[in-house]
């Protein structure tokens, strides 16, 4: 893989992992973050650089990443004066992996274009371990050519990436897959709550269980805390409410119809009044055994 100058905007759970993947990959790296003493902080301990804007932190690079928190912070860190666009040169590619709207996506996809750059949507799956261990799933939308230039850079980061078709299609991959995690974690809660009720050995049960039809990754990895009332493994109820509400927006828009899914939403919204904002997606189970 050819080595590149990179800057990468957001120092979070999840971009401060992946920006680690890549300079410890060879790439010259830039970082960003809105609070400056967390880019020192990065830099102090992975080398590199840090830029007080994101216009600064793009200039020059060949490929710019981002993963912030929704769809105005993609704006604040892409458009403007000090944004990444402005600093960019002609040729550059801006890759984001914020999970944000499909709308969002196609605007900033257009104004790349008309800057001369190139733009790939590319949310992931996996969480903060994912992100820790390499091991994130991306989902991308874009050009097929602009997207063979960035993903030697991706697969520093992830396990598996894939062009999912034009600009939004990464995001709208993205909404797929938390419909499907939703309805998931919602079985997996009435499943132990109701072994727990019947005075079955829950850890048992899912150890058979897991065999069969039902298994799954969400009961492999979080059947057993979910019983044991342990909800401290990542991606909060909080980040998935605002996922939850891009996708039924753009269900809205499309006109699917995801009554589940809905339900799911409004039973994650129980929880952040119990609290549980910062617990993980597993914490369903906590409104039924409240």
């Amino acid at each position: 893989m050819m080595m590149a100058k990179v800057a990468f905007l957001g120092l979070g759970g999840m971009g401060g992992p992946m920006a680690r993947h890549l300079a410890a990959k060879g790439h010259e790296v830039t970082v960003y973050n809105r609070t400056t003493a967390k880019a020192e902080a990065w830099v102090a301990a992975h080398g590199g650089a840090f830029a007080t804007t994101p216009r600064e932190a793009a200039k020059g690079q060949a490929i710019v990443f981002a993963c912030v928190g929704n769809d105005e912070d993609l704006r604040s860190v892409t458009l403007g004066a000090d944004g990444a666009f402005a600093g960019m040169e002609p040729g550059a590619i801006f890759v984001d992996h914020t999970t944000a709207s499909a709308e969002v996506a196609r605007e900033l996809a257009d104004a790349a274009q008309a800057a001369g750059l190139g733009f790939i949507d590319a949310p992931v799956s996996g969480g903060q371990a994912g992100a820790e261990n390499a091991a994130l799933t991306v989902m991308c939308g874009g050009e097929a050519e602009t997207y063979a230039k960035v993903e030697p850079a991706i697969l520093c980061f992830a396990r598996a990436s894939r062009l999912m078709g034009p600009a939004g299609s990464g995001q709208l991959t993205k909404m797929v897959n938390q419909i499907a995690i939703a309805g998931l974690v919602q079985g997996l809660s009435e499943a132990v709550h109701f072994a727990k009720r019947a005075n079955l050995d829950v850890d048992a049960v899912l150890e058979v269980i897991s065999k069969g039809a039902a298994g799954s990754w969400q009961m492999e990895n979080r059947g057993k805390t979910m019983n044991a009332a342990k909800f401290d493994f990542g991606f909060a109820v909080d980040w998935m409410r605002k996922d939850l509400g891009i996708l039924l927006a753009e269900a809205r828009r499309n006109g699917a119809q995801l009554p589940v899914t809905a339900l799911v939403d409004q039973f994650y919204a129980d929880v952040q009044g119990m609290g549980g904002s910062r617990w993980d997606t597993s914490s369903l189970i906590a409104r039924l055994e409240k």
